[in-house]
This record gives structure tokens, C-alpha cells and sequence, in this order.
């Protein structure tokens, strides 16, 4: 049997520095605080992650339509500050032998709820339904099933909330501020 070769202390800080980043850099994005930058962040996978339990619903519209809405799917347009879930939407009516599929993008803003410690979604819109098989202005039609939808399903929706320790550090207590969104989440500035 070969001897183990023995490692210096430089060696095995090497070792573990390289593990212990290779260990960070695979384990997935987590919420939480940036001591130099002053602000909480928030992945777009944690996000996903809130936004999924709300889902499926089911409404009644004009009381002609059932419209269901599943599979809703996160995105984030940081140049304009606003979450973008496009959902996939079946509307079902008397006059239709089946139902119509297609899909819903509703865009929402954020904001911070102080009563609640929560960063919830806020004025979301339809900003696009397509429904497969139906012509544009048809489908236009069908936009106001849209918006009820947005508002119904999506108003003031918390996506994340602080535990009072991820708002305090040592003696110092924190109040969210400004939510940006950026490429791959949200940060909150922590003041």
C-alpha cells in the first residue's frame, strides 16, 4: 500500500477554499443580505418558487366563461421594474364544443407591505393573451377575461416575507426600501 501523501497547511487551505467555493458556486441562489451593498436579495428561482402554490385557478367570467389558468412561468424585465408570469389559460364556453387554450402574460409591479413585512405584487396587467387557433381581433375580445384574471389571481400576491432576524443585524434594525429587479431577482434596499 502506496504511503498518503501528507498535505501542508497551505495545501489543505487550498483544498478547502477550492472546495468550499466549487460547494457555492453549485449550490442554487438563496435570499439574503449584502453587508456591502446594503441590500437583501431575492432569486428569480425563490420567486418562481412563491409564485407556483397560487396556481391552478379557476373563474367564472360574464357567467358564459370558465376560464382555467395553470403552468405560470416567471420572468423579470429589469429595465422596466416589473415581473412578467405567463400562464397557460383554457376558457371554456357554451358556444365552443371544446376548450380554447392559449396563454396569459401578466406583468405586475412590487411593492413592500410594512404591516405585513411582505414584498407582494402590485397593479399587474394583461399585457398579452393568445389563443390558439382564434384570429387577433377575436382574441382581442377576450382581453378583458385577461385583465380579470391579472387582478383576480395576482393583486397584492406576497412573493417574499421577512422574518424579523433578515431585518435586523446585531442591534440594528432595518425598513425595506426601493425593490430593483435585476437580471436573475430582486433586491430590496435595506435602510
Amino acid at each position: 500500500m502506496p504511503p498518503i501523501p501528507r498535505l501542508s497547511r497551505r495545501g489543505l487551505l487550498r483544498l478547502s477554499t477550492g472546495a468550499t467555493l466549487g460547494a457555492l458556486a453549485a449550490a442554487p441562489a438563496r435570499a439574503g443580505y449584502n453587508i456591502w451593498t446594503g441590500e437583501y436579495a431575492v432569486s428569480r428561482a425563490e420567486l418562481q418558487a412563491r409564485v407556483e402554490p397560487r396556481f391552478p385557478l379557476a373563474f367564472r367570467y360574464a357567467q358564459l366563461f370558465e376560464v382555467q389558468v395553470s403552468n405560470p412561468r416567471l420572468g423579470l424585465n429589469a429595465a422596466a421594474g416589473r415581473a412578467a408570469i405567463t400562464v397557460d389559460v383554457a376558457v371554456r364556453s357554451p358556444f365552443a364544443a371544446r376548450p380554447l387554450p392559449g396563454l396569459l402574460t401578466i406583468s405586475s409591479r412590487f411593492r413592500y407591505d410594512a404591516t405585513t413585512r411582505s414584498v407582494r405584487l402590485a397593479d399587474p396587467d394583461a399585457d398579452r393573451i393568445e389563443f390558439k387557433g382564434l384570429a387577433a381581433g377575436d382574441a382581442q375580445q377576450l382581453q378583458s377575461i385577461g385583465q380579470v384574471v391579472a387582478q383576480q389571481a395576482l393583486q397584492d400576491y406576497p412573493l417574499h416575507t421577512f422574518t424579523p432576524d433578515e431585518l435586523r443585524m446585531g442591534s440594528r434594525v432595518f425598513e425595506p426600501g426601493e425593490i430593483k429587479v435585476v437580471a436573475d431577482g430582486i433586491t430590496v434596499k435595506l435602510d
